[in-house]
């Protein structure tokens, strides 16, 4: 889980990146549209990725 988490980190910052900084210029509402969905993600497969680390540790 933790892997997903970090692949959608990534994507959230490069569609961030992409769309907040102008750089795709037509495609920059999509991107920032893009960043806010896939930083979700990033933040459900982060706390879905601890929960389950708690589990097999038994924490």
């Amino acid at each position: 889980m933790l892997k997903w988490a970090l692949i959608f980190a990534v994507v959230a910052l490069i569609a961030g990146a992409l769309g907040f900084g102008g750089i795709a210029g037509a495609a920059a509402g999509i991107a920032k549209i893009l960043f806010f969905i896939f930083l979700v993600g990033f933040v459900v497969f982060l706390v879905l990725g601890f929960m389950a680390g708690r589990k097999i540790t038994g924490g």
